[in-house]
Formats: C-alpha cells, sequence, structure tokens
C-alpha cells in the first residue's frame, strides 16, 4: 500500500523544486469553516493549502473534494482503531526529506514557498499511513481474513488459471558506518565519504568483512534469504537494479550511513514465494485503488456533509 504515501514525481518535483527556493513570506490564507463533515470541521484554509498542494503536484483536482475525502478516512481509520503517532509522522517526514537529497530545513521551506506549509504535509502524511492500515485491513476482511496461508494463496493462483509464482530471492548483505547521535551534525559527512569509498571497492559479500577490519565502527550483517516481495521499501528498488557481486548507493540512516550488498540472486517457485507474491499484489496497483474507491464511496454515502 505505500503507493498511497508518495508518488515518485512528486518526490522529484518538490527536490527540484528546493534547489531554486528564496526567501519570502508564506501565503496568508483565511480560516473560516467552509464544510463540516460527520462533525468535523474543514475550513477554506483547509481547502487552499490543499489547492497548493495539487500545484506542487502538478496535478488537476479538487482542493475541497479532496479534504472531504481525507476528513472520510481519518475518521474510518479511528473508527478502526488506528493511530498514527507524530513521531511516525516526523519520522516518515524525515525520510522523504533524506531520500531528496535535502535537509529539514529545505523542505520546510518549499512547503511554506509553496503555500502547502509542513503542518498540512504532515496531516497529509498521518492520513495516507492511517488510510494504508484501513486498506490492508479491509482487503484481508473481503480476502477471508487473517494472514492467507501458503497453501492457500497457491490454491487460489491456480484457481484464476496461473501458474505457480516465481519470485526472486536475494541474499544480501548490509553495512552500517555507525554514527551515534550525539555524533552525527559532525561526523556524519565524513562518515559517508569512508561508506561511499568502500562501497566503490565492493565486489562481493566475501570481501567486505575483509575491507571492514581497518575502518572504525563498521558493522557487517548477514541478511540471508530475502523475497523480493519481503525487501524493505527504502531499499526494494536499489536491490533489485543491483548487480549479483555489487552494492546499492549508500544512504543516511537512523544508525549512520549504510549499503547493502548482493550476495546472490536466483528466481525460486515454491509455495512461501506464491504467498508473499500474492499478498503482495492484493494490496497494490490497479486493485487497490479500485478498493480504495470503492471504500470511500461508501463512507461517502453515510456519511453527513454540510456546506456553510
Amino acid at each position: 500500500m505505500r503507493k498511497y504515501l508518495f508518488s515518485a514525481g512528486f518526490a522529484l518535483l518538490v527536490a527540484a523544486t528546493s534547489a531554486s527556493i528564496t526567501v519570502m513570506t508564506p501565503p496568508a490564507f483565511a480560516s473560516q469553516i467552509k464544510y463540516v463533515v460527520n462533525n468535523v470541521p474543514i475550513t477554506t484554509g483547509d481547502i487552499q493549502h490543499r489547492a497548493a498542494f495539487l500545484r506542487l503536484q502538478r496535478k488537476k483536482g479538487d482542493a475541497a473534494n479532496e479534504m472531504i475525502e481525507q476528513t472520510l478516512r481519518v475518521a474510518e481509520a479511528k473508527r478502526l482503531g488506528i493511530r498514527i503517532s507524530d513521531a511516525q509522522v516526523d519520522a516518515a517526514y524525515q525520510r522523504f526529506a533524506t531520500t531528496n537529497k535535502m535537509q529539514l530545513k529545505q523542505l520546510d521551506g518549499v512547503m511554506a514557498q509553496s503555500g502547502v506549509g509542513k503542518e498540512h504535509f504532515k496531516e497529509f502524511i498521518r492520513s495516507q499511513m492511517a488510510w494504508n492500515q484501513a486498506l490492508t485491513a479491509r482487503h484481508r476482511s473481503e480476502s477471508g481474513g487473517g494472514a492467507m496461508s501458503e497453501q492457500d494463496a497457491v490454491r487460489r493462483m491456480l484457481d484464476k488459471g496461473g501458474a505457480k509464482p516465481t519470485a526472486m530471492e536475494y541474499m544480501l548483505q548490509q553495512v552500517i558506518f555507525v554514527v551515534p547521535a550525539s555524533e552525527r551534525s559532525a561526523t556524519l559527512s565524513k562518515r559517508k565519504r569512508e561508506a561511499d569509498a568502500m562501497r566503490a571497492r565492493f565486489n562481493g559479500c566475501n570481501t567486505s568483512r575483509e575491507f571492514a577490519k581497518g575502518l572504525i565502527d563498521v558493522t557487517v550483517r548477514d541478511l540471508g534469504r530475502v523475497l523480493a516481495p519481503q525487501l524493505p521499501p527504502e531499499w526494494a528498488d536499489q536491490i533489485k537494479a543491483t548487480k549479483v557481486g555489487g552494492a546499492t548507493t549508500t544512504r543516511e540512516t537512523d544508525r549512520g550511513v549504510e549499503f547493502i550488498g548482493i550476495c546472490s540472486s536466483r528466481e525460486v517457485s515454491d509455495d512461501k514465494a506464491a504467498q508473499m507474491v500474492f499478498q503482495s499484489e492484493g494490496a497494490t496497483g490497479k486493485d487497490a485503488d479500485q478498493l480504495s474507491e470503492k471504500y470511500v464511496a461508501e463512507l461517502r454515502k453515510k456519511a453527513r456533509i454540510v456546506e456553510r
């Protein structure tokens, strides 16, 4: 469901905008109640911020309608007991900045200059994270409830007329240049240069520990075998694009600076792969879009929406 959080195009656009940012006073928006959705107010300011968000994404859309639907999604997530903490939202906001090679102040500046505002963007993040969980719960409910067994996944695929699916299985190794939080501002740049240098010399998992011997605070961890649908979202695309014996680019993380080496890969076809592939496909792509639209339509039909 992570496709619902940020689009790649939006990420690139925000990154490009940050490069040309100038100091200016953020636009001031009025804040009068425009709609009340199940007793939750939506202000004209909320709608103006969302209109600015659409412009930043270069997307067409109805800002008022988006805010109404976001309010419905948030309320449904709360009804299901889904809570997204401020810490989770802040971490996602930080990841978005890091992924796009921006400092938090730069991202704050983009949001202010564009008229979106970081708080509006953070509430968008919170609503999307909560909705992802609500969609996952709905999908599981409609597919019979609970986690699907490996045998059930295979049977459902065969019933649909397909063959047992295959998935890439990777043997991975993680290299971490540790940076303590208290030293981050002083040493992060230096550690990144060191990590980039080791990554450039990486030529397979068998020699990485030898390379790390002469370096301070470097951890090499064997991650074992991982199926493609189980890859961490922040690393998945790079791992898939990297040849065996190579390594991903380095990334700044909470632990320091990291990269992942691809020790080996192979295509496997077994019940576990079927389970992973089925669950992955069942929660993404066109099916997820349709499920989301259907779910929101149901909520809207039952909602009380009053325009002031």
